[in-house]
């Protein structure tokens, strides 16, 4: 009898105990009191469509497409080589700058050195560099060396948005109640929403540089966080149709999944026209895409866009 009491004692006591750790571990668990703007819909950002272009003056859709210019931060390291190696000969070559953000330096290729293997600190070091070195250039796009992008199409999403505003622009997610973009199909960051997270990098315990050790919160949902404390919120990059633009999937992915799901009309259900990124793609796919957005034509077809885009001064792209 003695001994079932005594097993009963520590029973209550162990329970007790495990009790005040989860207190404990609450009280260090991440809690974010966002202001006034907590209220916010999420809304999405679309690209304009024809009907809007055709209100707009031959000289001042050539001025637009002279002003929307657009910073590229790649972020890589020497494991993703094939795939840096990839990215640099193909779509990167169309951004108006395209740097390489490396976690160690690599003599075979090209990159910026931050020396810092944390993922969250290194993206941070490189999202301050490349501000500090934009120059005249209002747009910023993040990506990893398995997304492909369509810069030309990204331009197009921004064409009539003013980058002196806060936006921050993708393939738009929740996780509870935190609207953050997915990292995996690129980030858009405009001149106004950079310079406000450079401001809040600032503030530890709003916008940490590391996290806690009891937790781990990924890049794309720090990012969130730390932008949602200055009034920037994720937005759903979209076609004038409504369609996503930024693709967590591969093209083939998105063909077999349209195959089953819409096999009446499998282009209709694919993707939009207008897609600025697939995610995921090996390096073989990325130079077929290569092939097919930029050097694939049908003879005596013509493509009458009103808007052009010009690569890059000295570029050598296709």
């Amino acid at each position: 009898m003695l001994s079932d009491s005594n097993s009963f004692l520590k029973g209550v006591l162990l329970g007790a105990l495990f009790c005040l750790v989860l207190a404990f571990v609450g009280t260090l668990t991440p809690s974010y009191s966002f202001t006034e703007e907590d209220n916010h819909k999420h809304h999405h950002v679309k690209a304009p469509s024809k009907d809007e272009l055709r209100g707009l003056t031959e000289n001042q859709m050539e001025e637009l497409t002279k002003q929307v210019r657009v910073y590229c931060l790649i972020m890589v390291h020497p494991k993703v080589l094939q795939h840096w190696a990839t990215v640099k000969d193909t779509w990167s070559k169309h951004c108006d700058k395209a740097a390489f953000y490396s976690s160690e330096a690599f003599k075979e290729l090209d990159a910026i050195d931050l020396q810092e293997p944390n993922e969250w600190a290194r993206l941070r070091k490189a999202l301050k560099h490349a501000y500090d070195n934009a120059g005249d250039i209002r747009w910023f796009f993040i990506a990893r060396p398995t997304t492909f992008a369509i810069i030309e199409n990204l331009k197009y999403l921004v064409l009539a948005k003013d980058p002196s505003e806060p936006f921050y622009i993708g393939h738009a997610m929740k996780s509870g109640e935190l609207d953050y973009v997915e990292y995996e199909s690129g980030i858009v960051l405009s001149h106004e929403a950079l310079k406000r997270l450079l401001n809040v990098f600032q503030d530890g315990e709003k916008c940490p540089e590391t996290e806690s050790s009891l937790w781990k919160v990924t890049e794309e949902k720090q990012l969130a966080i730390c932008l949602k404390y200055t009034g920037v919120f994720a937005e759903n990059g979209e076609d004038f149709e409504g369609k996503g633009l930024f693709n967590s999937k591969t093209v083939e992915r998105l063909v077999t999944d349209s195959l089953q799901n819409n096999p009446s009309n499998v282009v209709e259900g694919c993707c939009s026209d207008l897609a600025i990124t697939f995610s995921g793609m090996s390096v073989n796919q990325m130079q077929v895409m290569m092939f097919g957005v930029y050097r694939l034509r049908p003879y005596g077809h013509n493509f009458n866009d009103m808007l052009l885009f010009q690569p890059p001064e000295g570029s050598d792209n296709d």
